[in-house]
């Protein structure tokens, strides 16, 4: 049987350009059966799309021809989204994708069926203000639109594979679901065991760190209550070069220092992972019989000041965004761990070969060259990190910051 990936019904351009890393995930566990599951677009945008970097065509053709590991595909050869999929060395014959939606558990059953493990790798982060208009208040929009398919759909896939007898699944969450906690001892590194408040996420409408810290709670609620065998990987900004030629919303906060814009910035503390490391993380902890609970997966901590002046050692001719001292901070931003991950066995790669590989796909691909007419703006999903004045909305507590991976 071969490996499955499964897909949002959604299934456009945004989807389908994470299924390279999941295939070349796949492909690094010979003769598993493997399912990796994507919620919606913006998921696979933001939180997902260090999914993307991980494949090959040199290691997807020698793990091809070590192994003969195949990848089920059914990718309508006429849709043009799939084009640079398709022309990756191998994935004619080793390629697969499947569509299926989170909430819709008969879909995702059908996915599973035969599989030991299973990846689920991403919940909704609008880049932008989003509006249901179904949804008659604040609340309810972004309940609708992130905190639906965030909670029930990890709970749909846990179901489905409890089911099914699946051996393992590993559940993405994030550092959004560490950091906001005010009542962790002042200066003691976060570790597994910090949670996200959830009142403190509501009064800050950190909607992105409510979802993701009700999702993960539910998902171990349900792994302990049906001795299902759950892991989950909590990365933080996650950044790193792409396979694609569409920026994601992570991407988009680099190139806005980077770019510069009409938004001052603060000199926020970032927590930042590359994309290949996070990858390396998913499999360790899938491949690992003694991996256990949580896993912070945050080894980089800069200052936006520190990182503006990094990047402008070797890059100094771009306009870059004006940062100033953040008024608001009042305290020390506490550390967080990675200890057990990398007593697992994990070694992330240093910051600086992040930054600059990300930096050099952005150049090769046009994409910091200014346009005439044209301004570059913080997405939304970052407006935490404007100056106060700059603000548009209500200012998220500083060490929320650090959560979006």
């Amino acid at each position: 049987m071969g490996e499955k990936v499964v897909f949002d019904k959604n299934g456009g351009f945004l989807l389908h350009k994470c299924v390279v890393a999941l295939s070349n995930l796949l492909l690094l566990i010979p003769h598993v059966p493997l399912v990796f599951v994507a919620t919606s677009i913006s998921a696979v945008e933001s939180t997902g799309k260090w999914v993307e970097k991980l494949l090959k065509p040199s290691k997807l053709r020698a793990i091809q021809e070590e192994d003969g590991t195949t990848v089920a595909v059914a990718v309508a050869a006429s849709d043009q989204k799939n084009a640079h999929l398709m022309q990756l060395d191998g994935a004619a014959e080793s390629l697969s994708l499947f569509k299926a939606d989170v909430l819709d558990r008969a879909a995702l059953a059908a996915a599973v069926e035969g599989c030991q493990g299973v990846f689920h790798v991403a919940s909704p982060v609008p880049a932008d203000k989003t509006v249901d208009p179904e949804a008659s208040t604040h609340l309810s929009i972004h309940l609708s639109e992130i905190m639906v398919p965030a909670v029930k759909g990890t709970l749909n896939i846990l179901e489905v594979c409890s089911s099914l007898k699946v051996q393992k699944v590993v559940v993405v969450s994030s550092t959004a679901a560490v950091h906001s906690n005010p009542n962790w001892p002042q200066g003691k590194p976060k570790d597994e065991s910090c949670w996200s408040d959830r009142k403190i996420c509501m009064e800050k409408e950190a909607w992105y760190s409510l979802a993701k810290t009700v999702a993960e709670e539910a998902a171990w609620e349900y792994a302990e209550k049906n001795e299902l065998n759950v892991v989950t990987l909590c990365p933080c900004i996650v950044f790193g070069p792409q396979l694609q030629p569409v920026v994601n919303t992570t991407s988009e906060l680099l190139i806005y220092v980077i770019k510069g814009g009409p938004n001052v910035l603060n000199d926020t503390p970032l927590q930042i992972v590359d994309v290949r490391d996070v990858a390396d993380a998913l499999l360790l902890i899938y491949e690992k019989p003694e991996s256990s609970g949580r896993y912070i997966c945050a080894p980089n901590y800069i200052s936006t000041k520190a990182l503006l002046e990094l990047l402008k050692k070797t890059y100094p001719d771009y306009n870059y965004v004006k940062c100033k001292a953040d008024a608001h901070q009042n305290s020390p931003v506490t550390p967080i761990s990675s200890a057990k991950l990398s007593n697992l066995g994990w070694n992330p790669r240093a910051l600086e070969e992040t930054l600059l590989d990300s930096i050099e796909y952005y150049r090769k691909m046009g994409i910091l060259q200014d346009v005439e007419g044209q301004t570059y703006r913080l997405p939304y999903i970052f407006r935490h990190y404007q100056a106060a004045e700059e603000a548009d909305d209500k200012r998220l507590e500083s060490e929320a910051a650090h959560c979006l991976p």
